[in-house]
Parts: structure tokens; sequence; C-alpha cells
């Protein structure tokens, strides 16, 4: 009889249980698609979206010239020292411009100038040098003020959205539904969603190619001061008759 009772009790459903509503097709939560929510989002996306393409084009092309500039024959500086050292100034040039780097346009500079006092070279590379990084650095204040302005500029869309959310429900009077506010807040924050993400890529590339263009000017301080030194060598003061 108990057990009879027993399993009469486990086959029984639970109480309430039947009121439980079965899940369909409607009620599982929806993918988002990221085309939709940029299109929600307005103009504000549109001027994210051409911040985006200006800082990767920027990123690209800074990339490529900092590469470019940071390829140095790892024996440049003792070619140039063996040349200068030996009295082939010419050969030393034909070098230089073969290289076609800032690091050798430095030296080029100093090389043109052989037979003038080492602090008139010494400042004539540093010239050089100053015009060098200042090629180098070309767009990467863009990139810096994309990485700023982008969350702000999303940030204005959001501001903007809610704005207008409030406003449709303020004109709505006693048909106000949560369905107008959630969808005025969801459409709004789409805004800062995407200023956010261009600011942190935006972010990323300029730190990444600061660090890129301070080791290409380490290298450049680097050969200006090798360089000094062999004007500065007994061997070529003798020669030349260098003034210091």
């Amino acid at each position: 009889m108990m057990e009879r009772l027993f399993t009469f009790i486990q086959s029984a459903p639970v109480a309430g249980q039947a009121a439980l509503p079965q899940l369909t097709p409607d009620t599982v939560e929806q993918s988002i698609n990221l085309w939709d929510m940029a299109v929600k989002g307005g103009w504000i996306m549109i001027v994210l979206a051409l911040l985006s393409v200006i800082c990767i084009y920027i990123f690209v092309e800074r990339l490529a010239v900092v590469r470019r500039a940071g390829k140095d024959d790892p024996r440049f500086m003792d070619r140039i020292r063996d040349y200068v050292l030996g009295g082939e100034q010419k050969s030393a040039l034909t070098y230089c411009q073969a290289s076609d780097t800032p690091a050798a346009r430095m030296i080029e500079c100093g090389l043109k100038r052989l037979g003038r006092p080492v602090s008139d070279i010494q400042t004539a590379i540093e010239n050089v040098g100053n015009i060098e990084v200042a090629r180098l650095e070309r767009g990467l204040p863009v990139i810096a003020t994309i990485a700023g302005a982008a969350p702000m500029i999303g940030f204005l869309g959001t501001v903007t959205g809610m704005v207008r959310s409030f406003y449709t429900m303020a004109n709505a009077g006693t048909n106000v539904d949560i369905t107008m506010l959630s969808g005025g807040i969801y459409e709004a924050m789409i805004t800062t969603v995407g200023g956010l993400i261009v600011g942190i890529v935006a972010l990323f590339a300029y730190n990444y190619l600061v660090g890129r263009v301070d080791r290409v000017v380490n290298g450049m301080e680097a050969k200006t001061v090798q360089f000094l030194d062999i004007l500065n060598t007994p061997q070529h003061t003798e020669g030349n008759g260098t003034q210091a």
C-alpha cells in the first residue's frame, strides 16, 4: 500500500507546474545584429565610421613608413667608419643616399660638412634629425584626437537619443508604454558602444606607433653619437684638421 502511494506521488505533477508557460520561439532572446545596431545609431554612427576609416588609414600608412625607417644595415656605421677614416667621403655619401633612411640622411648631412668644427656638424645633424622625427610623427596627433573624441561623440549621440526618447514619451500623453523608453534607450546606447570601440582601437594604434617611432629615434640618436665619435678619433682629426 505504501509502495503504491509513493509511486503515485512521484508520478503526480508538482503543484503549479501546469501553470508555467512553455517557451516558444517568440520568447527566446534574439541575437543582436551588428549592422542593425549601427543603422539604429543614426548619423552619429556615420561620423564614428568615418573616424574609424581615417584612423585605420593613418595607422597603416604610418606603420609602413616607420618600418622602412627602421630597416638599417646592421653594419651601416661600420662602413661609414671605414669610409670616413679612409678618406672616402664620396663613397660614404653614396652609401647614405642608397640607404635612404632617416639615420642615413642625418649622417649624410654630417658628411657634407666634414672639415668644419664638430659642434657645427652636430648642430646640423640635430636639425636634420628634428625634421626626420617630425616626418615620422606626422598623422599621430590625428589618431590621438580620434582616441579622445570618439567616446565623447558617442556619448553625445546617447544624450541626444535620450532627449528624443523622453520627448516622444511627453507627446504620447496617457498612451505611454515602457517599450517607448526602453527602445529609445537601447538605440541611444548604441552610439556610446560605437564611440568606445573606435576610441579604444585608436588609443592602441596611437601607443603602438609611438613605441615604434621611439625605437627608430633611439637608433638615430645612437648613430649620431657613433658618427661624432668617429669625427673625434685621432686618426680623423689629424688627417682632416677638424676642430672641436
